[in-house]
């Protein structure tokens, strides 16, 4: 693992440590006391989100404790019943990646009638009295997005391609992005000729909507602000379309083994890196410690509408060509074989 990758993971696991007493590691040699059960609510196990599960579960085998596993395959309601099969198996806490951060809340609900602690993990669920929020700092994600393609292309028609609308993480990454671009936005240096959302970060959505505004724009279209790898993938399907894969810079969000190879090929400009050990290590150890009574306090706090909530959020990493073998392959996170083909040569 990078210099960057370790020190995320340090930070966590120290900030978790620090605030709540003896490690778990240490608890769990004494191997006398029962395992703690823990819920796993995924909202689906497309994308990245195996690997955050297999990672979560890792972490709670070392600890001694058992995790049941639940993914809801993008719907709310059979969230909500997989929640509720789960807390009448008894588990001591719950860790949810929410399908909609309004519509979870009574998850939570559910949850604290049991008296069990809820972690959301990745995405916060707004309105409720979640207790734990561990996730990268989104609206920086959006930030670095905008702000690189906005370097290379300052003046110019954009277009915003948005998350899932019920995704709150989403409405935080737009924030950055408009933050990135305000002032060349007034200045009338860029223009933002279409800002819509897809539906569930699907890539045909985001297909469908980049079609649309490059229609809209006539084609005349510098960037596209893609909020994740997902939907830049969609974004640029609609580009190849019109010839123009490669020549429109694109965003992206995830560091997906596709995205990276369409940042090595040249269709794609960057993505956003966010490291899944820590986070996902971190919310199972403060899941496990939860589950166990013990307090835990974050570094920082999140307002979700109804109060300020524990928080741990990670710093993510701007991903651009030549930075693939110094953070992606370096860390494992894809090998340089997967990256660059057999022969593992640029």
């Amino acid at each position: 693992m990078t210099r960057f990758g370790s020190a995320l993971v340090i930070g966590i696991l120290s900030g978790l440590l620090t605030a709540c007493g003896p490690s778990q590691d240490r608890a769990a040699q004494q191997g006398q006391e029962p395992r703690p059960k823990i819920g796993l609510l995924m909202d689906t196990l497309d994308g990245r989100w195996p690997r955050d599960r297999d990672l979560i579960l890792e972490r709670a085998k070392e600890l001694r404790a058992d995790v049941l596993v639940e993914s809801a395959d993008l719907d709310d309601a059979r969230q909500f019943q997989q929640a509720e099969a789960l807390l009448a198996k008894g588990v001591q806490a719950l860790v949810i990646v929410p399908h909609s951060a309004e519509t979870a809340a009574r998850v939570v609900e559910a949850a604290k009638k049991r008296s069990v602690p809820v972690i959301c993990y990745d995405r916060l669920i707004m309105k409720a009295d979640v207790d734990l929020y561990v996730s990268y700092d989104n609206r920086r994600v959006g930030e670095l997005q905008a702000q690189f393609l906005r370097n290379l292309a300052p003046k110019g028609n954009y277009i915003l391609i948005g998350g899932a609308p019920t995704d709150h993480n989403a409405q935080l990454v737009r924030e950055g992005q408009l933050a990135a671009l305000d002032d060349a936005v007034k200045r009338g240096d860029i223009r933002i000729v279409a800002d819509p959302w897809a539906v569930d970060w699907k890539a045909d959505a985001a297909m469908t909507l980049t079609e649309t505004a490059l229609k809209k724009a006539g084609g005349q279209v510098v960037a596209v602000v893609a909020s994740n790898d997902t939907t830049a993938g969609g974004a640029i399907q609609a580009l190849e379309k019109r010839g123009l894969a490669g020549k429109v810079l694109v965003s992206g969000q995830d560091a997906n083994l596709d995205a990276v190879r369409r940042i090595v090929a040249g269709t794609q400009t960057m993505t956003v890196y966010k490291p899944l050990r820590p986070l996902a290590r971190g919310a199972a150890q403060a899941a496990v410690q939860l589950a166990k009574g013990e307090k835990v306090e974050g570094t920082a706090t999140v307002n979700n509408g109804m109060k300020e909530v524990q928080a741990f959020l990670l710093s993510p990493i701007s991903i651009r060509r030549d930075l693939i073998d110094q953070l992606i392959i370096s860390d494992q996170f894809h090998t340089r074989e997967q990256v660059y083909g057999t022969g593992g040569q640029k």
